[in-house]
């Protein structure tokens, strides 16, 4: 009688889970101290860069959209990944060298690596999640490999398994990106800093590429038109289907049923490993392809748009520890001993930790008690979820209010400076926040369109980040104008001043828009019907 053979992943399943991981420990390593960069080195002022943080960070939600939907409409996803991956790997070293170069370089030039890095980011992460997927076809695989499946339930296990360390790998290199880099680049250099995320990615890309002969590839059809002919093909459907009052999206023929359910999965990553191992797709006419009356697809747009909107200032609160807690961090007293400086953007770090920590407690614990009092299979309904995570993000906010209004009485009155780890609980609890939220968003934008829209779903869900951001940008920008009374100089309640600085009042606004939102969102919640079953 043979034995079962332990679950294990294939070869090319570890070397994607590695190189996501570096990927996440490379943008990490750049973006959470950027605003620390742009003030002390680049010496912006402190609403400039958290301006053009904030911008940069939508431009990076909203660029995957686009994306997705080109890559898997006309070319295939290795490629996709090689090309982008070289633009990611430019910026990075665009940026080391502007580091290195800064006293020569006109300060607008900065900006030319950091979008090279976005436009690289946008067609390289959808990309790799999905090819991550296409790994998990073994049963395609001849079966004298001796990775190919033997029963659905193995593959049910390894699928399981691969999510599970799929979200490990992203969440280590972002708490690895958070915590070197950002000590890096305060105690050693800017240089360096940045030379390090590029020289790793560099090697990840390298490494990808080198893997080619482990991969799975979906298989492509002989016919396939070459991608001018596709794209010539895609203009002329579009037209005829928008007389004929239809939207399609041209869909791969390299795909199957099953490699959608695992890339429906992976565009959910963000739900609770148990939810992930359980998901099922719908086919991939269901993930890429929308064959619904224009009237349809404008109503469940505008059933959604409500909710959406209410969602934006939870979005604005997220951009936060990005930008103006960095900078609150760097006013505060931030050293151990007489030698040890904390990095305040290593805070950020504490976000990600808490969602790991809470992420299976919410399942384990927090379900099955809220399931004896509620009723309801999952604890709380999906609008319930969100909400709890909204109102989370408000007590943030006020919780930043409260401290930052402690920080400068000590400074003006005491002339001390507050210990950073006053912070900690204002990030904490956003981490807690996001583990309703977001993964309660994910969950609400997905079901409650129609099979057939399932792109628009994911589409929604990604757009809040994006537009949150620059909503948050926006606000900056009214904000100088109306507290600067006239004087740009002073920079109002964002001076660089920290004795002037009022980021109290600005954390004090952000929550009190935040709570017009949370209460309408309430009402909405109460009159929603809920189109999923």
């Amino acid at each position: 009688m043979d034995r079962p053979r332990a679950t294990r992943l294939s070869k090319s399943c570890i070397l994607i889970i590695v190189v996501a991981s570096v990927e996440r420990f490379a943008y990490k390593g750049v973006s959470s101290n950027l605003v620390t960069y742009l003030t002390e080195v680049v010496q912006m002022s402190t609403s400039s860069a958290a301006r053009s943080v904030s911008t940069w960070s939508g431009v990076n939600f909203m660029l995957p959209l686009l994306s997705a939907i080109v890559t898997d409409s006309f070319w295939d996803r290795y490629s996709v990944i090689a090309a982008s991956s070289l633009l990611y790997v430019v910026g990075l070293i665009g940026l080391t060298s502007w580091a290195l170069l800064q006293a020569w370089m006109p300060c607008s030039s900065l900006f030319l690596p950091l979008y090279l890095i976005s436009i690289g980011q946008g067609g390289y992460n959808p990309s790799l999640q999905a090819f991550g997927a296409d790994q998990l076809q073994m049963d395609e695989v001849n079966d004298d490999d001796d990775s190919a499946y033997e029963s659905e339930e193995e593959k049910s296990k390894v699928k399981s398994l691969f999510f599970q360390w799929w979200y490990f790998g992203i969440c280590t290199g972002s708490l690895l990106g958070n915590s070197i880099m950002s000590y890096v680049q305060d105690t050693i250099g800017w240089g360096l800093g940045f030379a390090i995320p590029s020289g790793v990615m560099a090697l990840s890309v390298s490494s990808f590429i080198c893997g080619a002969r482990l991969y799975v590839y979906n298989k492509r059809k002989a016919h396939k038109s070459p991608p001018f002919e596709s794209v010539v093909r895609f203009v002329k459907d579009v037209a005829s289907s928008v007389i004929a009052r239809k939207v399609r999206l041209p869909f791969r023929d390299d795909d199957d049923d099953d490699d959608d359910e695992v890339a429906v999965e992976l565009e959910l990553q963000a739900k609770s490993l148990n939810d992930l191992s359980s998901m099922k797709g719908d086919g991939i006419d269901s993930f890429i392809k929308l064959e619904e009356p224009l009237p349809s697809v404008a109503k469940t747009i505008a059933g959604l748009l409500p909710i959406w909107s209410m969602l934006l200032m939870f979005a604005v609160n997220f951009q936060q520890p990005l930008t103006f807690f960095t900078k609150q961090g760097m006013w505060m007293h931030h050293r151990i001993g007489a030698s040890f400086v904390v990095p305040p953007a290593m805070l950020q770090s504490t976000i990600t930790i808490s969602i790991i920590l809470l992420m299976p407690l919410y399942d384990k614990m927090l379900v099955p008690l809220l399931r004896i009092i509620t009723r309801e299979e999952k604890g709380i309904t999906v609008l319930q979820r969100i909400g709890i995570g909204m109102f989370l993000s408000i007590v943030a906010m006020f919780i930043a209010t409260l401290v930052e209004s402690k920080r400068l009485y000590e400074c003006r009155e005491r002339g001390i400076d507050l210990t950073i780890f006053w912070l900690l609980p204002q990030y904490v609890l956003l981490g807690v926040s996001d583990v309703f939220t977001v993964v309660g968003m994910n969950e609400f934008f997905y079901s409650e369109v129609p099979s057939t829209m399932r792109t628009i779903g994911i589409a929604l869900y990604s757009s809040v980040f994006g537009f949150g951001s620059f909503l948050g940008a926006f606000l900056i920008d009214i904000l100088q104008v109306v507290t600067a009374k006239g004087d740009s100089n002073k920079g109002g309640w964002f001076s660089d001043d920290p004795r002037e600085a009022r980021l109290d009042k600005y954390y004090l606004f952000l929550a009190i828009l935040s709570c017009i939102s949370f209460i309408v969102f309430t009402y909405l919640s109460r009159y929603y019907n809920s189109t999923s079953t």
